[in-house]
């Protein structure tokens, strides 16, 4: 509502407009007084006490009274935005914190107007008070959502990385040392499988609670994923890096995370780096803690890994970032697609199902073999987006063609990880109507280094009506236990076993074992690179029913279900 007009007197308005005015604010959440500027007399519209939580014995009847009801860091804006209106009769408009009679405060917005006598002097003030205690807690909330985050409290990933930022420049100007670390909660995805989410919640925010404890006054903690914190150790070298990282470990050994399902034992993973000493700046900072962090997991979790520079690992480190923008360059411009190579019955020599093997062309047009870049995006980090990104392919292939059954690979990152297992699951889910003719393919190595996350997420996929691949079978070490317990519905047996077959006696009799161990579980098999008819014949002697290599057809990027008269088999 507008301030009442300076030509216009409280005094003239009749008591029953008055009254009306007043209820109709009050109901808004506002009051409306009147400055009498020479004596400093205020009055008040009824109902204004209410309003502002004050109560009639509290009410500021003065204009000097007004003033210590707002909040003194406060004082400054309002005083400046007045003098400005009495002065030269600028619009009035400013936000403060007016203090309750019970202690505590409201925020108002307060509109005003003067009025001015003959000489042009200001003689009354209406001013127009709107209280936006709500509105200012909402600006605050959208404002503390956007900087932190909700469960933890600690800055979300975005500004973690603005702060790793500010502390790298700082390190650069002063000439001073800070350490960026990555606090990986480990195996979080099997607690929220076991207990819930609400559960999992409960542990992140309680190892977020021992990190606060573990760091020092300055240093910044951020949670940059769903279960990884990051910590900026602001003017840290190498003995304070390794000393908060052995606190922050011992604080998760030490005592148990108290849940409502009960105390659980949580490890943690931590991988760390020196600034600006081994990284100048937020994305090698990130990348180096992330190498780091994969080391501290391949030595067995538990424990802290802390990242070593070398000259010939950054020269590769700038090859494989070049190799990775060619990559994802590919990616937006079209140049990424599969290759698929057949899988075929060993006796009657019809084709069951096509494994998807991607490819990229360069700006040529030529064919880039994928050894030249997947072990590339795989250090990135990239590989789980290209295994989204083949996948989506794949299931629009089976869309459009009703009777092809194809096998896709799947990365032990993307097996392992949460947030890009759950993408993977939503697309399958998209597309339920092919998912019988789908197979996912997990090396046999890529399962037994998280065997229980492996095993979680396949048989989330054979419940959507997937079918499970082992592939490389032999090249791991791979138990029957954990074989029954993977539940795979297909073994590959390791291409290595089968060169040379009919005449290597080593191979003839691991081959066999492994023949043994995939019947025990009703798994059928597939015979990998079978290149010559010998290799296909020994392969057959011993019971393989499934063959797959260039001798039944290499990779090709056209799609062999196009061609005439093709016959397929309904499934395997």
């Amino acid at each position: 509502m507008e301030p009442l007009s300076p030509k216009t007197s409280i005094e003239a308005i009749p008591d029953w407009n008055l009254d009306l005015l007043a209820r109709t604010i009050n109901a808004a959440g506002q009051a409306f007084y009147f400055w009498d500027i020479p004596s400093g007399r205020l009055e008040w519209s009824a109902g204004a006490a209410d309003v502002l939580g004050v109560t009639d014995e509290d009410m500021p009847r003065l204009a000097a009274e007004m003033q210590l009801r707002v909040a003194p860091d406060d004082l400054p804006v309002r005083a400046i935005a007045l003098s400005r209106l009495l002065e030269d009769g600028t619009a009035y408009g400013c936000e403060f914190k007016l203090r309750r009679s019970d202690g505590g405060f409201e925020w108002i917005s307060e509109r005003g107007s003067i009025e001015l006598n003959a000489e042009g002097k200001p003689v009354r003030f209406y001013g127009l008070l709107n209280v936006i205690t709500g509105w200012k807690k909402r600006e605050h909330e959208l404002e503390r959502m956007a900087y932190f985050d909700e469960l933890t409290g600690h800055l979300n990933r975005a500004c973690l990385r603005e702060a790793l930022d500010e502390v790298l420049k700082s390190c650069r100007d002063e000439n001073t040392s800070a350490a960026y670390m990555l606090v990986n909660i480990d195996r979080l995805s099997m607690l929220n499988d076991a207990y819930g989410f609400a559960i999992a919640d409960t542990v992140i925010a309680d190892i977020g609670k021992r990190m606060e404890d573990c760091t020092r006054f300055g240093d910044i903690i951020g949670r940059v994923g769903g279960n990884q914190f990051g910590l900026v150790l602001v003017g840290a070298a190498d003995v304070e890096l390794r000393k908060a990282a052995e606190q922050i470990l011992s604080s998760a050994r030490r005592r148990e995370v108290a849940t409502e399902a009960g105390p659980l034992a949580v490890t943690l993973s931590l991988g760390g780096v020196l600034l600006p000493k081994d990284a100048v700046n937020s994305r090698e900072a990130i990348g180096r803690a992330e190498e780091a962090l994969s080391k501290a997991k391949q030595r067995g979790r538990d424990g802290f890994v802390l990242h070593r520079a070398s000259l010939n690992r950054d020269n590769a480190r700038r090859k494989t970032l070049a190799t990775g923008a060619a990559v994802m360059r590919a990616m937006k411009d079209g140049r990424l697609t599969f290759a698929v190579q057949p899988i075929v019955d060993g006796v009657s020599g019809e084709t069951m199902l096509y494994e998807c093997l991607l490819r990229m062309l360069n700006e040529k047009g030529d064919v880039i073999p994928a050894g030249l870049f997947i072990p590339v995006v795989e250090k990135l980090g990239l590989i789980r987006r290209l295994n989204i990104f083949t996948l989506e392919l794949a299931l629009l292939e089976m869309e459009e063609t009703k009777f092809v059954n194809l096998a896709v690979n799947v990365s032990g990152m993307t097996a392992t990880d949460p947030a890009t297992m759950g993408q993977l699951l939503s697309l399958v889910h998209l597309h339920s109507t092919v998912a019988d003719r789908l197979i996912f393919e997990i090396t046999e190595t890529v399962a037994m280094m998280d065997y229980e996350e492996t095993a979680r997420f396949a048989g989330k996929l054979r419940d959507l009506g997937c079918r499970i691949a082992l592939d490389d079978f032999g090249a791991g070490y791979t138990s029957y236990r954990h074989l029954k317990s993977l539940s795979v519905d297909i073994v590959k047996i390791d291409g290595q076993f089968v060169k040379d077959l009919h005449n290597n006696k080593e191979n003839q009799l691991f081959v066999q074992t492994l023949l043994d161990l995939a019947e025990g579980f009703g798994a059928e098999v597939v015979g990998e690179c079978v290149e010559t008819e010998d290799e296909a014949q020994a392969l057959r002697d011993r019971g393989v029913k499934y063959l797959q290599g260039y001798h039944f057809g290499a990779p090709v990027l056209e799609r062999p279900w196009n061609a005439p008269n093709l016959r397929m088999v309904p499934t395997l």
